[in-house]
């Protein structure tokens, strides 16, 4: 288990958690945002704001940048104002009010207590999601509390192994419908090692053949469990994908 503790990004002091372990369904590579490196040409940014030159809009963007992480990583909650008081104290030189070989520690704290409170609720919420959709006709349920629904089955009889790479389009939302990831929204299939995602992913795919299209509802613990997962992914969540596998790649031929 990795231990947690702030990372401060020396281009965008972007701060992160390190996720203990957690592996994710992988996204396309997109471009980092910059918030230097303007274009000599873009002059209007100062007129469309109220920033005065490009040392406020870049103080500006590394508030942004920053806030951006803490939220991502369910720090949500704090004190802004001490916030502030910190990072003045720094840029100033003062004296820290908190002693530095205790801020990391102070922070493993905070943020396990954050990371249990949400858990806590999201997975009252799971358990009753699960609960009543496990009645509905269509639904598998398997042993660990991973369920699915065949939606398009295949006459394929090729099943991916753990160690295979797999190509699918999928369509990820939180029980609420809220959508946190889908490559069919991006209108492009991705591929990846099987072994590299979740394991409600791991469990589900290796089931599937060639062609065919599930619904998967996946327990937080087959999921990111106690883990805050991006800004849209609460500690504790459920998780539904629709998965269609489109392919199994084994030493480098594709079927």
């Amino acid at each position: 288990m990795k231990k947690t503790g702030l990372v401060f990004a020396t281009t965008i002091v972007a701060i992160s958690l390190n996720a203990q372990g957690v592996k994710k369904v992988p996204a396309p590579k997109v471009a980092a945002k910059s918030v230097v490196a303007l274009k000599p040409e873009v002059k209007s940014i100062a007129t469309i704001s109220t920033f005065k030159n490009n040392t406020d809009t870049a103080s500006y963007g590394l508030g942004v940048r920053i806030a951006q992480n803490l939220k991502s990583q369910g720090f949500d909650g704090i004190n802004q104002d001490l916030l502030k008081r910190a990072i003045s104290d720094v840029l100033q030189n003062k004296t820290l009010a908190i002693p530095d070989s205790l801020i990391d520690v102070n922070l493993e704290a905070y943020h396990k207590k954050c990371m249990d409170s949400k858990s806590s609720v999201a997975k009252k919420e799971g358990t009753e999601f699960l609960a009543a959709n496990a009645k509905r006709k269509g639904v598998t349920v398997l042993p660990d509390g991973l369920q699915y629904e065949v939606i398009k089955a295949s006459a394929d009889t090729t099943h991916p192994l753990l160690t295979d790479k797999v190509k699918c389009h999928y369509h990820g939302t939180l029980i609420n419908g809220k959508v946190f990831d889908s490559s069919v929204d991006r209108g492009e299939p991705i591929t990846f090692p099987l072994n590299g995602v979740i394991k409600g992913w791991q469990e589900a795919v290796q089931l599937m053949t060639v062609g065919s299209k599930w619904k998967l509802f996946i327990p937080s613990d087959l999921a990111y469990g106690d883990q805050q997962a991006g800004p849209s992914i609460a500690p504790g969540s459920t998780l539904i994908f629709t998965v269609e596998l489109l392919g199994i790649e084994k030493g480098g031929d594709s079927k």
